[in-house]
């Protein structure tokens, strides 16, 4: 069955964009020094690695808010994957390219893992991020952390409810010392551990 795995950039205070983030700045203020890394996207280290990994991905999830502030991805993420939107509200306009709204977490996951068939399902967005960890549908979380404070702005994980979600440090990827500052990044994968059944 495919994994669904949260890919996200984010601050060491935890923030995924900078303040005031909207169409015009989808990162919000001083969010876009997050991807600086990303200029390594096609280096043999690390971050090319890693990159190389989230586009071997056969599906993604997506927020509605992320999906938005993307532009839509203009219909394609890459490679023109399925792309799944969890979404509040379905809008009127039909979807561009491989796009389908989803209404249901469940639903959006289970739809998500059969597209990818034996691939993995990419996953955008703190607002799906939260609603997959809430209903036990995210299995991993590869969580690029930036050494920087942000100090404001939007949160990966503000809206989850006051119960411990337990993962396992399975991978951890960090650039050379001798990358500048503004490129420094650590890659850690995290499995999410599953409540035990009862018997």
């Amino acid at each position: 069955m495919a994994l669904i795995r949260l890919y996200m950039t984010m601050s060491l205070d935890g923030y995924v964009a900078g303040p005031h983030d909207n169409a015009d700045a989808p990162l919000g203020v001083n969010g876009f020094r997050l991807f600086n890394w990303l200029d390594r996207r096609n280096d043999a280290g690390p971050s090319g690695q890693v990159y190389g990994e989230a586009l071997a991905t056969r599906a993604l999830i997506s927020g509605r808010r992320t999906y938005e502030l993307a532009n839509r991805w203009q219909g394609d993420h890459h490679d023109g994957v399925p792309i799944f939107v969890l979404t509040h509200d379905v809008p009127d306009d039909p979807p561009p390219g491989s796009v389908r709204y989803v209404t249901d977490v469940h639903d959006c996951a289970a739809q998500a893992r059969t597209a990818a068939g034996d691939g993995d399902v990419m996953v955008h967005g703190a607002g799906a991020a939260q609603a997959l960890l809430r209903a036990g549908e995210l299995d991993e979380l590869e969580l690029h952390v930036v050494p920087v404070l942000l100090g404001q702005g939007r949160r990966l994980f503000d809206n989850l409810p006051a119960q411990h979600i337990d993962l396992d440090l399975i991978r951890r990827l960090t650039t050379p010392d001798t990358e500048e500052p503004a490129k420094q990044v650590a890659h850690l994968r995290y499995r999410v551990r599953k409540p035990a059944t009862a018997t």
